[in-house]
């Protein structure tokens, strides 16, 4: 058994900080937590005394992260290295974005595509114990139509890509993606229901058909998994959280009747600020941007803002998902997104329940809180993040137990 005491815990339900607090491990489950005066010292265990002003909280999750992709900024540097790599090596760079998540903190992470599968490998090389890493949820390759989201033009006529993505078409098609998925290994599906227009101003249009995304959705619960939707807004948005899909990502423009629907459901909504805000910033300073493309960043950038307002105000379940791997590394940009959740009008304490309960609840994992009989998936954080959340996101400040275990700053060290 390991005793961890700090002079303060944060627990991940939303309630108020425990002064004075502790928490007890065995194997890897929290066994008790609550003040050091009640646990006592039990016979056998192993004391840590975190450093003075510390806090104990859950380790953080983002339910929204591309471990295959670098985070590289420029949209063409980006589409070169996409087809420059092989997906071995693909999958030993995820391996280390993994690690250095985990060492970020993030104890749990929702990939959310791949190419080739990559990222399921590294799920099972993680479970199987031939690396250390984060748990993680993987959907395999989106599904996207012929042309999609996920099936850019723009490549010469003899380029063919094998595995970058499945593109399917018609009811049929999206049934047979999503079994394909899941013989893969997958352990949910992503759609990409909507996207914008490529030729006129509207910021959403139909990708996929109604039936179509009903389809994928039918077949992905018949299977046991969940539905994790790429959406930007509108009608669209509206069909696919009606089709039945469980977590809508980005999201921007949505009406009341929608969200409230979203509650009703228990629909989760990931926003995605963190990288909202780098793209939308790449492309304002770029000054050859289109006046389309400006468009789009300015409005999506108002949008994300009033959309979080009314979604929180009607008590949508959101949970904090980054997007890291496109415009941002991961690790260090990950936290961005609770700090733009507190900007947000989220409170410090309510953000860490995005990134804590909610991912995991999210995620289906049985962790997210310091609660007894939960994982013991533990940061003890230098200082008190409800005082200057940025905090998280410096490795020094941070000494992260997963399933009990403490984890190295390997990175550190090689870096």
């Amino acid at each position: 058994m390991k005793l961890i005491r700090a002079n303060r815990l944060i627990d991940g339900t939303g309630a108020a900080p425990l002064a004075g607090a502790a928490v007890l491990i065995e194997g890897d489950r929290i066994k008790a937590v609550g003040r050091v005066a009640d646990i006592g010292t039990p016979e056998g265990a192993e004391i840590l005394d975190a450093p003075p002003g510390a806090t104990l909280m859950p380790g953080l999750v983002d339910v929204h992260v591309h471990l295959a992709y670098s985070g590289e900024v420029d949209p063409d540097a980006f589409r070169a290295e996409s087809t420059s790599i092989h997906y071995p090596a693909m999958a030993l760079r995820a391996a280390r974005y993994a690690r250095e998540s985990l060492e970020y903190g993030y104890t749990a992470l929702r990939d959310m595509h791949a190419p080739g599968g990559v990222i399921i490998d590294l799920r099972n090389a993680i479970n199987s114990g031939y690396l250390q890493g984060p748990r993680i949820k993987a959907p395999g390759l989106g599904l996207t139509v012929t042309g999609g989201h996920m099936d850019q033009p723009g490549f010469a006529d003899f380029v063919e890509f094998r595995d970058m993505n499945a593109a399917c078409d018609g009811p049929d098609g999206f049934r047979k993606g999503v079994r394909s998925q899941a013989k893969r290994g997958a352990d949910f599906i992503k759609l990409n229901p909507c996207v914008g227009s490529r030729r006129d101003e509207r910021f959403y249009r139909f990708e996929m058909t109604v039936a179509e995304i009903t389809a994928a959705c039918e077949e992905a619960h018949e299977q046991g998994l969940m539905v994790g939707a790429h959406t930007s807004g509108g009608p669209p948005l509206t069909a696919a959280i009606a089709a039945g899909c469980d977590t809508v990502e980005h999201a921007h423009w949505i009406d009341n009747a929608t969200l409230e629907v979203m509650v009703e459901r228990g629909t989760y909504l990931v926003p995605t600020l963190a990288v909202n805000e780098a793209s939308s910033t790449y492309i304002l300073d770029q000054p050859n941007a289109s006046p389309k493309t400006r468009r789009w960043a300015e409005a999506s950038e108002e949008a994300k803002w009033e959309r979080l307002t009314r979604a929180k105000k009607l008590g949508v379940r959101v949970a904090a998902g980054s997007d890291a791997g496109f415009f941002m590394p991961h690790g260090v940009g990950n936290g961005r997104e609770l700090e733009l959740l507190v900007k947000g009008g989220y409170s410090p304490l309510e953000a860490i329940h995005c990134a804590t309960a909610v991912g995991a609840d999210l995620m289906q994992i049985d962790a997210g809180r310091l609660l007894p009989g939960k994982l013991a998936d533990i940061l003890v954080v230098a200082g008190n993040p409800l005082d200057d959340l940025s905090i998280l996101r410096r490795r020094e400040n941070l000494s992260v137990y997963l399933g009990g275990k403490p984890i190295a700053r390997l990175l550190e060290v090689a870096t």
